[in-house]
C-alpha cells in the first residue's frame, strides 16, 4: 500500500457527500453518492449527505462541513461551478479544480487542446443552435458518426449514425440537451477506459457492451456489458492507449482521478473525452480498475479525501 499511503487528513471531520443535484446526471450521482457515503460511514468520518439546490451555501453553513466529497455528475457539479463556488467558500473538495473541470467537460475546448498537446483526437465540427446548423452533406467526412452534445456525460443525448436517414432526429436529440452540439468521425475498434490518478496510470479496462455502442443503458442499465481488466489486447495496443488517456489528464491539468475513453482504432488510440468526476456506483469502471491496482474501493476514496483542496491548490 506504500503507493497508495493514507494519511487520514480529516478524520473526525464532518464530510459532505453532494450527490443528485439538478442535471440530466441525477440519477447516476444519486447512485455514486450513496456508495460513497456508505465507504466513508466505515472509516472514522461523520459523513452528511446533501441533495444540493440553490441554497447549497447555507446548507454547508449550517452542517458546519470541513470538507466535501463531490459526487455531483454532470451540470453544476462536474463543469467547474460548484468548484468556483467551494473555492469562494474556502471550503477543500476532492477531485479537480474549476479549471480542469471546465475545460473537461467542453469536449470542443478540450479536442482542441488535446491537439495542441499531440493527443489524438477524432475529426469533427461543431454546429450552434439556431446559428448556421449545417447538414449531413456539410461534413468533410463519411458516415458513420457519432452526434453528442458538447457539455453531457454518461452518453446523454448521444447518438451513433449510420443512415442518412438517422441523422436529422440524432441532431434533435443533441440539441434538446445542449446548445452545441458535435458531430464527430465514428472511430471502429475495442473502447478502453484508461483510469489515471494523480499522475500515474492505475490500469484500463476494455469494454464491451451487448448493444451497438457504450450508451447510458449499457452504462447504467441491464443491458449485459462485459469489462476485461486487463483489456484483452495486444501490450503495445494497451500501452498506447494508456499513454494517450495520461497525456490527455495531463493536457486538462487534472489533479484527481479521471476516467478517459478511448477507441483503439485502425490507425492507434483515438481519446474521446476525459471525464474528471468518473462514476462510482457497482457497475462503475473506475472502482474495477483501481481494485485491480491494488487499490480497494475505500482506500480509494480515502486517497482522494486526503488531497482534497480548494482555490488555487486546486
Amino acid at each position: 500500500m506504500s503507493a497508495f499511503a493514507l494519511s487520514g487528513r480529516f478524520h473526525g471531520k464532518r464530510v459532505a457527500v453532494l450527490r443528485g443535484g439538478l442535471s440530466a446526471e441525477r440519477e447516476v450521482s444519486l447512485n455514486t453518492g450513496r456508495a460513497i457515503a456508505a465507504a466513508l460511514r466505515e472509516r472514522p468520518y461523520t459523513v452528511v449527505e446533501i441533495d444540493p439546490g440553490h441554497d447549497l451555501p447555507a446548507v454547508l453553513s449550517a452542517e458546519r462541513i470541513d470538507v466535501v466529497f463531490n459526487a455531483l455528475h454532470g451540470t453544476y457539479g462536474e463543469d467547474g461551478r460548484l468548484q468556483g463556488l467551494l473555492d469562494w467558500m474556502n471550503l477543500p473538495y476532492t477531485g479537480d479544480g474549476l479549471r480542469a473541470c471546465l475545460l473537461s467537460m467542453d469536449k470542443q475546448v478540450s479536442k482542441e487542446l488535446f491537439r495542441l498537446a499531440g493527443v489524438p483526437v477524432a475529426a469533427d465540427v461543431v454546429w450552434l443552435r439556431g446559428h448556421a446548423v449545417g447538414k449531413l452533406s456539410d461534413l468533410p467526412f463519411p458516415l458513420p458518426v457519432v452526434v453528442k452534445p458538447v457539455a453531457e456525460g454518461s452518453s446523454v443525448g448521444v447518438t451513433v449514425v449510420r443512415e442518412a436517414g438517422e441523422f436529422d432526429a440524432a441532431l434533435a436529440a443533441a440539441f434538446a440537451v445542449s446548445r452545441r452540439v458535435l458531430v464527430e468521425q465514428f472511430v471502429a475498434g475495442p473502447e478502453l477506459s484508461v483510469v489515471t490518478l494523480v499522475d500515474r496510470t492505475l490500469g484500463a479496462v476494455e469494454i464491451e457492451p451487448a448493444r451497438e455502442f457504450y450508451d447510458y443503458e449499457a452504462k447504467y442499465g441491464k443491458a449485459g456489458t462485459r469489462y476485461h481488466i486487463p483489456p484483452r489486447l495486444p501490450e503495445a495496443v494497451r500501452a498506447a492507449a494508456e499513454a494517450a488517456g495520461l497525456a490527455a489528464h495531463r493536457a486538462l491539468g487534472c489533479r484527481g482521478v479521471t476516467r478517459t475513453d478511448i477507441m483503439c482504432g485502425a490507425d492507434g488510440p483515438v481519446v474521446l473525452e476525459v471525464n474528471t468526476l468518473p462514476g462510482m456506483t457497482a457497475t462503475s469502471l473506475v472502482p474495477k480498475v483501481a481494485a485491480a491496482a491494488g487499490l480497494p474501493f475505500a482506500d480509494l476514496l480515502e486517497f482522494l479525501l486526503d488531497r482534497a483542496a480548494c482555490g488555487e491548490e486546486a
